[in-house]
Order: structure tokens, then sequence, then C-alpha cells
């Protein structure tokens, strides 16, 4: 009996001592936005027990494991804000240059992609709104969950097409309010061969060509669904030759217009590399199914363009790539040959956005159906990228999907 009491208290005691050493802290969250280059752990949101008071936290009051802390604010959400507020929550933003903050990593076919983590430890006391302190532990919180901004919108299918025997997996965003009284366009996105894989968020995280559109911004301007399609074999190759998988995603296409109320006189394609050659091999056989392309950074066979020639284009490329950019120049001038109108301008892809959007104003005055607008050698690839093979590659869509004009041109368009 008497060994049981001492086993009882010995519990006791290590609860409260597990109690103490939690402190007040109920959850840690790690926050990833997903940029031009994948998607990065860029905030740790903290979970008290008792509202914290809005007041100007020093960002030595917590550490971050391997993470360089940019920025700390009480919330009463869990989500990053522009201000604080007396709130539960403890916003902790990071920098999203971090060795350690990119959860994907490109490395073409190898690809990874790693879990969102964050490991949090309180330093000194803070302050509750009700004038409370709340005294550090010394002991590290480990992130538990995960909120990935913009690509949890996504829902995750497959679409087992009869005709081919093709199952495309692909991602769906629904527009939040949608009614089904109301006519919507779609965009669909096709990722590069890098992303050839059978995890099916992976286009949505190695960059922005999807998530761009389902962003908050890009849907107060231009509600809309996007479609972006997982593949996990290569859907085109050098020769101008395509896989069955594309004619699947046709018929995908026209499966979901006859589940939503999405408007077939405005649907859209774009693609980055093997997305945009893909595209291109949809645009010819298909020429009647899309209102316009948005093609980066791809090519094809000069001589089976023809059936573009009075399509709506905006082409983007860089003058540094070796094979797209010959490539698309080889393009433009067989659809000049068939009678299409181009209007030509080289971008400085260091721009900032006021001088992008004069750039595209000047470029639209043209009032021409095909805009080519190759990207200024020497003006695409970031320092990290330097020296890396196939760089002014890659690194055209890492800020192609950035040009709020050409967006915007995009949706204008129309059948």
């Amino acid at each position: 009996m008497k060994n049981i009491l001492v086993l009882l208290c010995m519990a006791v005691i290590m609860a409260c001592t597990n109690q103490k050493e939690a402190g007040h802290i109920q959850s840690v969250t790690a926050l990833t936005e997903v940029f031009g280059d994948g998607q990065k752990t860029t905030a740790a949101i903290v979970e008290y027990t008792e509202e914290i008071k809005n007041e100007q936290l020093d960002k030595k009051t917590f550490s971050v494991e391997g993470r360089t802390i940019t920025k700390i604010y009480p919330n009463d959400k869990p989500e990053k804000s522009t201000t604080g507020k007396n709130g539960k929550y403890i916003i902790i933003e990071m920098s999203k240059d971090d060795e350690q903050a990119a959860t994907f990593i490109a490395n073409g076919r190898n690809s990874e992609i790693k879990e969102a983590h964050a490991t949090v430890r309180q330093l000194n006391k803070i302050e509750t709104a009700s004038g409370n302190s709340i005294e550090p532990t010394g002991n590290s919180v480990n992130s538990s969950k995960a909120i990935n901004l913009i690509v949890d919108d996504f829902t995750q299918h497959q679409f087992k097409d009869t005709n081919t025997g093709i199952t495309v997996h692909y991602n769906l965003y629904t527009p939040k309010n949608y009614d089904k009284n109301k006519s919507y366009p779609m965009v669909m996105f096709i990722h590069d061969a890098g992303v050839v894989s059978t995890e099916p968020k992976a286009t949505l995280m190695q960059g922005l060509g999807a998530v761009i559109w389902a962003s908050p911004e890009e849907q107060a301007k231009h509600e809309c669904f996007v479609l972006a399609p997982q593949y996990s074999v290569v859907t085109v190759n050098d020769q101008s030759e395509y896989t069955k998988d594309l004619d699947a995603t046709v018929n995908l296409i026209n499966d979901l217009t006859t589940q939503y109320n999405i408007d077939k006189n405005r649907l859209y394609t774009t693609g980055q590399s093997m997305g945009c050659m893909s595209s291109i091999a949809l645009d010819i056989k298909y020429p009647d199914l899309f209102a316009a392309s948005f093609l980066v950074a791809g090519q094809w066979d000069p001589s089976k363009v023809g059936p573009m020639a009075n399509d709506n284009l905006w082409i983007m490329v860089s003058q540094g790539d070796d094979k797209a950019f010959p490539g698309m120049n080889a393009i433009t001038a067989a659809l000049e040959k068939e009678g299409a109108k181009i209007t030509r301008s080289v971008i400085n892809g260091k721009a900032t956005p006021q001088e992008l959007a004069k750039d595209v104003k000047n470029i639209l005055a043209k009032g021409n159906k095909i805009q080519y607008t190759p990207l200024k050698a020497g003006t695409v690839v970031p320092p990290d990228m330097q020296g890396q093979g196939g760089s002014d590659h890659r690194a055209t869509w890492r800020i192609a999907y950035t040009f709020e004009g050409v967006r915007d041109w995009l949706f204008k368009q129309k059948k």
C-alpha cells in the first residue's frame, strides 16, 4: 500500500512537472507559403492558453531552431497579419531565405518534398492581456500540424478516362463562394518534367504556376476554377510527340464542365517547359478548346504550329535559354508566315511592378492577338542559381507568373 501511494505521488509530481515544462503553450503550427522557387515554411504559430498582450515583442523572446526570426506579434487568429492584436496566438515570422525554409527542394526528376516543421522555444517572459506573466520553461516545442496557404484550398481527385484507359490525377480549386447559377472561367496549369511524380500536390508546391490563380488577391479580381493535373509520366518529348495523357486531360476538362458551371468560352491553359509544350500540343490538336494560352519556356516543331496562328497567345522565355529561346523564335516566325500579327518586346526580368505594368500596357496597345516577350539575358537567373545547368530555363518560371498584367490579359480573352 505504501508503495502504491509513493507511485501515485510520483505520478502527480511528474504530471505537474510536465505541465510546468509545457508552460502555457497549447500547440505549435508550421505555416507554409509558395513562392516562385517553391514552397517554404515562413511562420510558426504558437497557441497559448491565455490571450497575449499586444505589445512589441522582441525577436529575442523566442528562438526557432535553424531559422532566422524576422517578426513576432500576437493575433486573435492563427494567421499572419500586418499588425498585432490581443490574442492567444503568437505569430513568429521567419526568413524565406533560410536554408531550412524550403519544403520543396527542386532537383530535376529527383525533386524532394519535406514536411513543414518548426521547433520553437520561449526564451523570455511574455505578458498576458489580463496582466499575468508567462515565464519561459527552457524547453523546445515541436510543431504538430501545418497550414499550407493556398495549397490547402485545392482538393485532390482522380479521373478515370474510359476513352483512353488513362487515370488522370489532378488538383482542383473551386471558388470559395461558388454559385451554380453563375458561370466561371477555368485556368489549367501543366507542370514541367522536373515535377513528374506520384505525389498529387507536387505541382502545387513547386512554384506559382498553379497556386497564383487561386490566391485571395487573384480571386478577388478574377474568380475562377483552377485545374492542376499531376502527371507521373513525361507527357511530351523533343520530337514534338505527346502521350495520350493529354487527350485524357481534355476529356477531364469536358467532364468538369458538366459537373460545374464552367464557361467553355473562358477556358485557359498555361504551363512551363513540359507544360508549355503540352499546352502547344493541345492548342494544335484541339484548336477550339482554349480562349487563350500563356506559354512559358517551351518549344515545338514550327512546321506543326499553323493551327495556332489565330490564337490568343502570350509567349515568355529567357533569352539565355539555349533551347526554348531559339525554339520560340522559330515558332513565332512560323506563325507570322501563317499571317499572325505578333507584338515583340524584350522585358527586363528585374523590372519593378510599376515598370512591368507600363511594359504590358505598351505591348497591349499594339492590339495584336499574340504577344512575344523574351526576358532579357542576365536579368532572370538569381544568385543562388548562377552556374547551374539549365538555370536560365528553370529561372524563367520563377518570375513568369508574377506578371500581374499577363494574368489580367488572360482573363480578358474569350472565344
